[in-house]
Order: structure tokens, then sequence, then C-alpha cells
């Protein structure tokens, strides 16, 4: 046994390096995974004593893996840089100025329905960096624009652009799962569905908890009464976005529970508070500006939301295009969803290593169709001129750079890790080693140690999608050892990391540097902790639960 949790300390070196130097010494995130690769492939060589030929093969079909979440990741930034050069993204910003002067209730709007929405579309720390900005243009104290928006982009992240972080599960757990297409398309969608179950149980609260953050530490009061003032429309809100969210996951799957549940709840809570529907009868606001602590303010000026060039219908067209087409091409009865997947471009057998292919669905993949078509389209609907096309287009590519670097050797180290058990000492493979130590350590415990994984995830990487590339298949394995349900557990690793956006290091720079408190990042990690820690106990319950139960939606054996 010592010696089962003593290679499973050395398989787990290279995470162990990337958390301490993206945590304790602030590397980025594409720093800290070349690095963390490198370290991999060295106790794939030595420890392992795998040949060079399968640690370059397996990496670079890792590499090649990275380029679809890739492909999304431009095509959603490429929608938004190219509605903010139109103006279309200030017209969508100011169409929320009018609607209420209550505090409570713009943050509900703009930060869980705007925020759920921006999430679906585009993902990847976009809603807190321009919901955010929206909220201090209304009037809000930065640090609780910052705090609120970034406790709001949580329930919807795991569906975020157009289901990226539930791809990137599935792109490392092909190796866990039989090779059989139609398995593994029901498994995504079974995962789908109790991803969002789970989440729309917690969710369902999520506006309210964030409104208690707020006046706990913005308000005059400094107290939760004026939030629990307005738990009825909170509660109205969260339902209003998570039972769409919830039915489509269940009969769709991944890619438009965020987009469409947003879709549809964003109007229907505008409409409620216009006509003071479960609206508190008294408008709370926050205290005087000159009575705001010093943190508080922004050191820039961010006030500015920008001025509206065109009509809110013809701003919010490309949004609806995209939430249309996604629909279209994701019903298999129309005949395109067909059609789009047999485009596929396929490596054979990497470095001569046999059943080592790759395979590009160039047209099925989000980020081409609906994303850069769409963005293609609103170069002429929103009648813009070559400079702003430009713009859009260069601010896109050196915003993926980073993401790029970091994804590439993210995924290259992640299957080598997977695929490690191709070894001449006779192992299985690294993550498998790693899974039965954790198994062995954390016994039946597991389901409430596994959304903490997943927390964790997001906290060095940033993202939900990087976390579920990390750990999902760790995960798997430790459910499979343990006699867990899989599918649960890796729902639980699902939605820790999209929890984890309330606190990762990443999001809360972004989110700071985008309202102007840079420094005051580490009182915004401590502060979002609680409602983390409580969204994570109250999904481990319900899961430990049913795991306790003996149930397994989805059994493998």
């Amino acid at each position: 046994m010592n010696s089962l949790l003593g290679l499973a300390f050395i398989a787990f070196i290279p995470i162990l390096f990337t958390v301490i130097v993206m945590t304790v010494f602030s590397w980025p995130a594409k720093r800290a995974l070349p690095v963390a690769w490198l370290i991999s492939a060295i106790i794939g060589l030595t420890v392992w004593r795998m040949d060079l030929r399968h640690v370059l093969g397996f990496s670079i079909f890792g590499a090649l893996k990275a380029l679809d979440i890739l492909i999304i990741i431009f095509g959603a930034i490429l929608i938004l840089n190219t509605l903010k050069q139109s103006g279309g993204m200030a017209t969508i910003n100011n169409g929320f100025m009018g609607i209420t002067r209550d505090r409570r209730i713009q943050a509900v709007i703009i930060g869980w329905m705007f925020g759920a929405f921006i999430e679906g579309a585009a993902g990847f720390g976009t809603p807190a960096a321009l919901a955010g900005p929206l909220l201090v243009g209304l009037g809000f104290p930065p640090l609780a624009a910052a705090l609120v928006a970034l406790i709001y982009d949580s329930t919807p992240v795991s569906f975020g652009a157009v289901g990226t972080p539930i791809f990137g599960a599935m792109s490392t757990l092909s190796a866990n799962l039989p090779q059989d297409a139609a398995l593994v398309e029901a498994f995504k969608l079974s995962l789908s569905q109790w991803t969002a179950l789970l989440h729309s149980i917690a969710g369902i609260f999520v506006p309210l908890l964030g409104l208690c953050m707020l006046t706990k530490f913005f308000g005059r009061e400094r107290s939760i009464k004026p939030a629990l003032a307005a738990a009825p429309f909170a509660i109205f809100a969260g339902l209003a976005f998570v039972v769409p969210y919830y039915l489509i996951a269940w009969f769709l799957g991944p890619e438009l529970p965020s987009l469409v549940g947003a879709l549809i709840g964003l109007p229907i809570v505008i409409v409620a508070a216009k006509k003071g529907f479960l609206v508190p009868k008294t408008n709370w606001d926050f205290p005087a500006r000159e009575e705001w602590e010093k943190d508080w303010h922004s050191v820039v000026d961010t006030g500015n939301v920008g001025e509206a060039k065109m009509s809110l219908v013809r701003a919010w067209i490309p949004y609806v295009l995209i939430a249309l087409i996604l629909v279209v091409t994701r019903i298999p009865s129309l005949g395109l969803k067909g059609f789009l997947t047999a485009q596929k471009l396929v490596l054979p057998n990497i470095l001569g290593i046999e059943g080592l292919d790759y395979g590009l669905m160039y047209l099925y993949l989000p980020g081409t169709v609906p994303f850069i078509l769409v963005a293609l389209i609103t170069h002429i609907l929103h009648g813009m001129n070559g400079r702003q096309i430009k713009s859009a287009w260069r601010d896109s590519f050196k915003q993926i750079t980073g993401a790029a670097i970091a994804l590439f050797f993210g995924v290259a180290m992640v299957q080598l890790m997977l695929k490690s058990g191709a070894n001449a000492a006779g192992l299985d493979s690294m993550m498998t080693v790693m899974a039965r130590g954790v198994a062995q350590l954390a016994g039946t415990a597991y389901p409430f140690f596994a959304p903490l994984i997943g927390v964790l995830g997001a906290f060095i990487s940033g993202s939900n999608t990087v976390s579920n590339i990390l750990f999902s298949s760790l995960q798997f394995e430790t459910a499979d050892i343990l006699g867990l349900s899989p599918l649960l557990i890796v729902a639980l690793q699902v939605i820790g990391g999209a929890i984890g956006n309330m606190v990762c290091v990443n999001n809360v720079v972004a989110a700071c540097a985008t309202v102007g408190t840079n420094g005051a990042e580490g009182k915004l990690i401590r502060r979002n902790a609680i409602p983390m820690i409580l969204y994570t106990l109250v999904v481990a319950v319900i899961a430990a639960a049913l795991i306790y139960s003996g149930f397994d939606p989805f059994p493998l054996k």
C-alpha cells in the first residue's frame, strides 16, 4: 500500500507543481503548464519507462485535442469583440439602465440573468468582465460589482461557451469509456442531465446568496435583512433561469442550457421587475459615495458603458442568430447535424502509433458554426468599417494566445498521464495510480472530496474546462475503484469546476482589473469562499445521498 501511495505521489507531482507555482508564486497558466508537461514527460520516461515515441505521440494527440476547445474559445471571443467594436454591446448594456432603481433587482437582472447569457454564449471569464463594469456604470461600488458578478457566474458555467466544459471533460474520458460512439454520446447526455439537476437545486438560491453577500458587506445596515426582503424576487429569478436550463440539458445536451435558459429567463425577469412583481416596496441603495470604504472605490474611470448607436433589436440579432443556429444544428432529425459532423479532418496513427487517431469536426464545432459565421454576418449587419473589423479579429487573436499555450500543454499532459499505461515498467497509467491513491486515502467519503477537486482545478487554472480536462479522468477512475457512480462523481467534478469560478485567481484578477479595484483580490477570494463552500456542500450532500443509496444513473458494469 505504501508503494502505491509513493507512486501516486510521484504521478501527482506535475499537478502539485502547477498548484504551487500558480497560487504561491503567481505564475500564469501559460508558463506553469508547459513546465508541468515537461515534468510529466520526464516521469513517464524514467519511472514509468515509456519510450520517447509514445511520450511524444500521446502529447501531440493531446495538443491536437486542445485545438477543438481553442476554436470554440476563439469564436466566442470574436463575437464579443465584434459587438464591442460595432457598438452593439454598448446598446445592450444601455438597455438595462431604465428597468429599476433598486440595487438588489439590478444586481439580479445584470449579474445573474445577463451574466448567465454571456456565460452561455462566450464563457471563459467574460460575464464578470462585462457585468462588473455595467453595474459600476449604474452606481455600484466597484468592489461590490466584482463580488456579486463573480458569485453569479457559477451555475451557468458548466454549460458556458455552448457546453465547452462538458466537451473538455469528455475529451479526457474517452480513454475511460468503452470504444462505442453511441455509448459515449449517451454518457455525455447523462452527464449533462445530472450536472444540470444538481446545479439547478442549488442554483435556485444563488441569486439570494449573492444579495446576502452584497447587503452584508456593502449595505449601510451591514446585514442580510435587506437581501431577505428581496428573497421572493431573487428565488423567482433563480427559477426563471434554472427551469429552462435544466429542461434543455435533459433533452438537448450540453450546448444550449445556459445560453437559451438565459434567453428565456431574462425577458421574464425584466418584465416582472418592470411590473413590480415580487419586487420589494422600498428601494434599497448603497451608502452615499463619501461613506464608501477606501477599497470599494475604483482607481480608474469605469462609469462609461458606451454610446448606444443602434436599436436594441439590431444589437441583439447576433446572439439570437447564435441561439437559432445552435438549435437547428443540434437536433438530429433536421439533418444538418449529420451533415456537419460528417465533415471531418482525420490524422491517423500519430507518430505511427496504431489507433492513435485525431479527428477535427471543423464545421460542427460551435467556434466555426455559428460563432465565426455570425461574426462575419455581424460585420455587415452592424455596418462595421474595415478598422473595426480588423480590431475585432486582431484583439481576438491576441486574447487567445495565452489560452492556446496553456491548453496545448495542459491537455498534452493529461493525455500523457491517461495513456501512460503503455510502458515497460508494468505499471498502470499515472492517472489510474493517482486514482487508486486518492481512493485509498478518501474511502467512502469521496463524494465530499470530488467537488473540491473541481474547485481546486478551477482555482489554479482559471477555467472550468481546464479543471475538467485535468481531473475528470482521475475522478472517473477513483469512483470506479471505490464502487461509486462514475457519472455522479464526474458531475461533481464539473460542478466543482463551475463553483470554483467564484474564487479562481484568474477570474478575480480579471474582474478587479475591469472595475479598477486592483489590490483587493485577496479580500474578494476570502469573501467569495463563503458562497463557494455553501454551494459545494449542498451539491455534495445531495449527490452523496444518491450514491450511498446505491443509485447509479449510468451503470457501466
